[in-house]
């Protein structure tokens, strides 16, 4: 009980995995050769 069910558009889906299909492109042609990485949303970037 209490729980929380949240409906996703299709379009959502859609946007989300063509994003992760790009960004797994992105990463064969331009490996990183450090684990630093840009910020998502709501992140704070860790400097090492």
């Amino acid at each position: 009980m209490g729980d929380i069910v949240r409906f996703v558009l299709k379009s959502e889906l859609e946007r989300a995995r063509l994003i992760r299909e790009a960004r797994a492109i992105y990463d064969s042609i331009f490996p990183s050769a450090a684990p630093d990485r840009v910020p998502q949303d709501g992140e704070d970037r860790i400097k090492t």
